[in-house]
């Protein structure tokens, strides 16, 4: 029978139906033009647009698996981290549903989902080919390096100690005076740049630890600015400007992650998170991972950004193993941490 999953973490609303593996709907509403006015996303907006959305993706997502609500095995929910109003609309609508159907709870968390959304392709999840990796989750709120030793069994060797890659993406935008969200409009304009144009630093890379800073990144750009304030002006310094800022960011998670697979002696490599649909950061890893023998599993467009499936995904694994007590009784936990999930 299948999963039902709800996913509202932050600005996309998103639910999704699985079925032993297989991603029969994965139905997402994006907030982004919403929020692009705003420069950022405005939590109560965001709320708002789930208590919008959610009943009509539910319905579509359905019609679009052809599954009966009353066929629903179990339902799934991302319980944190995330915005905690956002979180309340996903996690209230999971137990009324739950408790109507008599169905058990599932409360997941988002970056463990992240985790196994690089095994999903096109609609089946492939955990048949599972291996040990290291997996790096990169978008607007997290950076971290994870070593997934066995499925279902994880160690956070790394996070971002202040602005995340994202973060530092979407405010350097700003101060360029580009669109929200800034890193599609970056990685865009850096297609055409010279990624040497200009030397900017590319924090921790030489540290010993798995930590990432990008904080110092953007205030390097800042300073720059401030001495070159008419060169946003101008098309090509714009594009060498916004190519030699991506490839800092790139240099740094690709450099930082292929250290971690090689001192932990594993063999694969994966990667998440909405900055995992960056061009370079794409190729870049790729070949890096290449050149050091290691196997590259991306997850794919759909699943990089927030979705329900993941959600989905997991929760299935997890029932399947016993490994979580459902229960109607969860809570929101906006600022849960990876290393308090239960392995």
């Amino acid at each position: 029978m299948p999963i039902l999953a709800i996913e509202t973490s932050c600005d996309e609303t998103s639910v999704a139906v699985v079925r032993s593996g297989c991603v029969l709907a994965n139905a997402v509403s994006s907030q982004t033009k919403l929020h692009a006015e705003y420069g950022g996303v405005v939590p109560e907006l965001a709320t708002r647009e789930h208590l919008r959305n959610l009943l009509p993706l539910a319905r579509a997502a359905l019609a679009e698996a052809n599954v009966s609500v009353g066929e629903i095995r179990a339902v799934a929910v991302t319980r944190g981290p995330g915005l905690p109003n956002a979180l309340l609309v996903g996690l209230k609508a999971a137990q009324a549903l739950a408790f109507a159907l008599r169905r058990p709870l599932v409360a997941i968390h988002h970056h463990e989902a992240h985790l196994y959304s690089p095994w999903i392709r096109g609609r089946t999840a492939d955990f048949e080919n599972f291996q040990p990796n290291i997996s790096l989750i990169v978008s607007g709120g997290h950076t971290m390096l994870v070593k997934v030793e066995a499925e279902l069994h994880h160690l956070l060797l790394g996070a971002t100690l202040d602005d995340a890659a994202g973060e530092c993406f979407d405010k350097t935008a700003k101060l360029l005076g580009l669109p929200y969200p800034g890193g599609p409009v970056i990685d865009r304009l850096a297609a055409d740049g010279n990624p040497r144009a200009h030397d900017f630093p590319r924090p921790l890379l030489d540290a010993a630890n798995d930590d990432f800073s990008f904080s110092g990144l953007k205030t390097a750009v800042r300073y720059f600015l401030q001495k070159n304030p008419v060169l946003p002006d101008d098309a090509h310094g714009l594009r060498d400007l916004c190519a030699s800022v991506q490839t800092a960011i790139v240099e740094t998670l690709v450099g930082k992650t292929i250290r971690a697979a090689k001192r932990e002696k594993v063999q694969c490599v994966t990667a998440s998170g909405g900055v995992t649909c960056n061009r370079q950061l794409r190729r870049d890893l790729a070949a890096a991972c290449e050149r050091a023998g290691l196997t590259l599993r991306l997850a794919e467009p759909d699943y990089c950004t927030d979705n329900a499936a993941m959600i989905a995904v997991l929760a299935e694994r997890k029932l399947a193993r016993g490994l979580v007590e459902p229960s109607l009784d969860a809570d929101i936990s906006p600022g849960w941490s990876l290393e308090a999930v239960a392995v």
